[in-house]
């Protein structure tokens, strides 16, 4: 069966970015697509050290909560990251996480390449386009392939539940994830 991992970047659980998360994850369920919602809220993850380590033995040696998010993203078939904008960037979480989740996957060879995912932001009223192109990044350099939607991945809302309000969004997540569903199904078909 199709595994999809949808990881939430957000601090703060039950939020708007776990929203948009769930939908999409919910979307990709009625697909017939088994998913996994991982909360970084509450984990540690550090960012990179530059030790190197990981370019010998393909494990980082950062001691924190990544390693056990890495396997279940190396083990999933789709792969959708969102997050909050946080000064007009990913939150720090979510960018230590997938930089080192990709520079250690490195010495694995390309174990990520050829999955179907890609990045969702969530915005009080700017800086989603920075941060989706931040997310974007990780996707690109390992290969992944993101299918688009009817409008940037991203929806509007600061308190928690605002960006059910915001149809449009709700819309392009839905319709993200079924671009997800049918490339993921075409490419293991």
């Amino acid at each position: 069966m199709m595994k999809a991992v949808g990881i939430v970047g957000s601090p703060r659980p039950g939020g708007n970015t776990e929203i948009l998360v769930s939908e999409a994850l919910r979307v990709l369920r009625e697909e017939g697509i088994e998913t996994e919602m991982i909360l970084l809220a509450g984990k540690s993850i550090k960012g990179c050290d530059a030790c190197q380590a990981c370019s010998k033995t393909g494990e980082c040696a950062v001691d924190d909560d990544m390693e056990p998010i890495r396997q279940k993203m190396l083990a999933a078939d789709a792969i959708i990251v969102g997050s909050p904008v946080y000064y007009s960037g990913a939150t720090p979480e979510t960018m230590a996480l997938l930089h080192r989740v990709g520079y250690s996957s490195r010495a694995l060879g390309r174990p990520f390449e050829r999955k179907v995912g890609g990045p969702i932001a969530v915005a009080r009223r700017a800086g989603q386009n920075f941060a989706l192109a931040e997310m974007m990044y990780f996707f690109l350099i390992t290969g992944m392939i993101v299918p688009g939607s009817t409008y940037w991945n991203m929806a509007f809302g600061r308190e928690k539940g605002e960006v059910l309000q915001d149809e449009e969004g709700l819309r392009t997540i839905r319709n993200f994830a079924q671009n997800v569903a049918w490339l993921l199904k075409k490419i293991k078909a």
